[in-house]
């Protein structure tokens, strides 16, 4: 087995049974591959294939709370950039749970260790207690407008460029 556009790369196929105390299978095989060219132990894989289900959460967590496949970037420096963000929101979630207090909504029980989405929540609450570092919004009145006596020069039009449809030539059917 290999990948399709990777042949090279180095691979384990692993077939996972779960057997009873009979020696009978249980569920249906699971079949797990392992790439790299270190691949661990029988030992130590069964731990990290654990791990996954922390890391499939991380990622529900982001693409539906962070919003992380929501903005539709142009350039791929841009996306790599809100990628990049991901994990440092994700962090500044996790580091700010004991300065939040859990405000749970009429459906939810309250938490003693709160989650990532319950402390965004409640981020507002620190947001306010921070503060910002702009200034003071300027009072609202009557601009001052156009000066005086200096000309606008309008701004530059260009044509409108209209493209025509022509329909395609049919070719005849050869009948040979």
């Amino acid at each position: 087995m290999h990948f399709y556009k990777t042949a090279d790369v180095p691979m384990q196929l692993i077939l996972v049974e779960r057997l009873d105390a009979t020696g009978q299978p249980t569920h249906r095989p699971l079949s797990l591959i392992a790439t790299g060219e270190d691949i661990p132990a029988l030992e130590t894989l069964w731990r990290l294939y654990l791990r996954r289900f922390c890391v499939d959460h991380w990622y529900r967590f982001i693409k539906q709370r962070l919003h992380w496949c929501l903005p539709q970037l142009s350039t791929a420096e841009q996306a790599a950039s809100w990628s990049d963000l991901m994990p440092l929101m994700s962090w500044q979630l996790w580091l700010a749970r004991p300065e939040v207090q859990d405000h749970p909504l009429p459906w939810q029980k309250p938490l003693k260790d709160q989650t990532p989405g319950r402390v965004a929540n409640a981020f507002a609450a620190i947001l306010v207690a921070v503060g910002t570092p702009a200034t003071e919004p300027k009072p609202r009145g009557k601009s001052h407008g156009w000066p005086k006596g200096q000309k606008r020069t309008p701004k530059q039009r260009f044509p409108t460029v209209k493209k025509s449809y022509s329909k395609p030539k049919s070719q005849a059917k050869s009948t040979a």
